[in-house]
């Protein structure tokens, strides 16, 4: 009876297993075509948007920034399309979008769908110099964490232009379900440079290496902080004309060049921003970030809400919505991903 329960759990696993890898290969290897979305309005009480003189920044614009590839395409589309639909003055929202100066091939073509499936979306996508950052990158414990375009939020204040002042970063497998203006507005003091959702019940020594906290000349960088706490970096609000002043990328660069030379933390891009912003960063309610809802970095697995009111959803880990809806094992919540997934079935491009 035993072996049978074995065998039948390595039998689903291998399942499971396969189903997630042929959906993801054929996800990426094949050319996603997407729905248009309907055009979403400002409300009565909106502000026309007040243009800068060269345009491109209007004064009360909400402007978001995200990666933008392949990959996770579908959930980027996903994202916007949330964003918009809860906006109460979505015209007034502007999109950067950053994708890899590499593969310049895909430059067309996403820009081609993002057209297409938002024709009156305000949007302009940036190369990202991926190679040059390349060489900065250590493993983590996910391959997924160690792409180069994990990494471009670091640059938003050298990628962007310089008059636009505040933005909403957002990751790709989210959803809101708010208002983003209200997370747009969220209070920065004169010192601090970006606001997100701490998490302070998180074990935040567990973010680094023994060896780090061994050496006192480098654990010393949380002294003279308020707690030092865990933020998600996928949602972000950030001051680039604080960014800037401070040279917060060459800091960032800094640590990830004494990562090469000694391993002080495993995951990602993560830590260099823990490290430079941890216990100076302004308050955000945690509504703003139900993160987590992709399970760990390693099995995906299932996960509840956090306690309290939603703003916006969150998959960060390893399991993605769209990935299991289409294996057909979705977790309780992919389901409230699912309406708003833009994607075409297979039927309707036969059709």
């Amino acid at each position: 009876m035993e072996r049978s329960s074995t065998f039948s759990f390595f039998f689903l696993f291998f399942i499971f297993t396969f189903q997630y890898t042929t959906v993801v290969f054929s996800m990426t290897t094949t050319q996603q075509r997407f729905k248009e979305a309907p055009k979403f309005y400002n409300s009565p009480t909106c502000h026309t948007l007040q243009h800068h003189p060269n345009d491109t920044c209007p004064g009360n614009a909400v402007h978001v920034a995200m990666t933008l590839d392949v990959t996770y395409l579908r959930g980027s589309m996903a994202a916007i399309l949330s964003v918009l639909q809860h906006s109460s003055c979505p015209e007034n929202v502007i999109f950067h979008f950053l994708s890899a100066a590499s593969q310049p091939s895909s430059f067309a073509t996403l820009n081609q769908t993002l057209t297409n499936s938002f024709p009156y979306l305000n949007f302009q996508i940036y190369p990202f110099d991926d190679h040059a950052v390349s060489r900065l990158i250590s493993t983590s414990i996910r391959s997924a964490l160690d792409t180069p375009l994990n990494y471009a939020r670091s640059y938003l204040a050298d990628l962007l232009p310089r008059c636009v002042v505040r933005v909403v970063y957002l990751d790709s497998d989210l959803i809101l379900v708010d208002d983003i203006a209200k997370l747009a507005a969220t209070p920065l003091g004169d010192t601090e440079v970006l606001a997100a959702p701490e998490y302070c019940s998180a074990n935040f020594s567990a973010y680094f290496t023994p060896s780090f906290w061994a050496n006192p000349s480098l654990s010393l960088s949380f002294s003279n902080r308020k707690r030092p706490c865990y933020f998600n970096t996928g949602v972000m609000v950030i001051d680039l004309h604080q960014w800037r002043a401070g040279d917060y990328t060459t800091v960032i660069e800094e640590w990830m060049e004494l990562q090469k030379r000694m391993r002080i933390y495993e995951l990602g891009s993560l830590p260099p921003f823990l490290l430079v912003f941890a216990g100076r960063i302004a308050a955000v309610d945690r509504r703003w970030n139900q993160h987590g809802l992709g399970g760990d970095n390693f099995r995906g697995l299932c996960r509840k809400l956090h306690p309290g009111p939603v703003s916006l959803l969150h998959w960060s880990g390893k399991g993605k919505p769209w990935v299991r809806l289409d294996a057909n094992m979705p977790c309780p919540l992919d389901t409230m991903w699912a309406p708003y997934d833009l994607l075409q079935s297979p039927f309707a491009l036969q059709a």
